[in-house]
């Protein structure tokens, strides 16, 4: 039984034989592309359950392609990279990236990823992707659209879900490593500081709308999103 299509994109054509084979005998299905434009061109044709995106590409790179498929869909995409530098992995998680690998990588350890990153996003339907809402502020997870004062505010994906995640667990304090491994989905083992990067924006879409919430620090722990009226 066929488990999903996934879409290998890398222009090194030898690694992507090779995952297509370790997939295939996953009962996957398998397409390729070797250059930014094709991956966009494939994705849109063939709707993939999933995507492996090689950074270093010809044409539009690895974070320009994730950044236009990020207009339209919200499909898991794991990237690749022979990088190891922090700035990559922070940038990639901003973009909406679900998961980061870094080459040489197990290709075993990659299907496991693969699969790890698909029972997350398996069998959501729109009724969970619930809305909250506090004063002067709602947040959507069916339409990915986060409203002030009644205004719609543009948010990237990764923050929208930060977001919705902390509001829809009004006065819990999560730590960082709790936000990256519950939003993200994935252990993310470093430097923490993408969700200080998403928190600061979130801070200043929001900050003075409502005096009845609020996202606070909780210095030396996390965030929370605190309230002190009724929701």
């Amino acid at each position: 039984m066929l488990k999903g299509k996934i879409l290998v994109v890398d222009d090194n054509v030898n690694i992507c034989d090779l995952l297509r084979m370790y997939l295939e005998k996953e009962d996957f299905t398998v397409s390729q592309a070797h250059n930014g434009l094709d991956a966009i061109k494939i994705f849109e044709e063939e709707k993939p359950d999933l995507l492996l995106l090689d950074i270093m590409l010809p044409g539009l790179d690895g974070w320009q392609v994730c950044r236009e498929i990020r207009k339209t869909s919200d499909v898991p995409i794991i990237m690749v990279t022979a990088k190891d530098e922090t700035f990559d992995k922070v940038l990639g998680l901003e973009l909406g990236a679900d998961d980061y690998i870094t080459k040489p990588f197990d290709t075993k350890e990659v299907v496991a990823r693969v699969k790890a990153v698909l029972r997350r996003t398996a069998g959501k339907t729109v009724s969970d992707m619930r809305e909250v809402r506090y004063d002067k502020l709602i947040i959507n997870r069916t339409n990915y659209e986060m409203k002030v004062n009644g205004v719609h505010v543009d948010t990237p994906p990764k923050e929208l879900e930060l977001i919705y995640h902390l509001a829809s667990n009004p006065d819990r304090v999560f730590t960082r490593d709790q936000l990256l491994d519950e939003v993200w989905g994935f252990d993310y083992y470093g430097d923490s500081r993408t969700v200080d990067v998403h928190i600061k924006r979130l801070r200043d879409k929001l900050k003075g709308v409502s005096p009845e919430w609020e996202l606070c620090t909780i210095w030396s722990v996390g965030y929370k999103f605190e309230t002190h009226g009724n929701k």
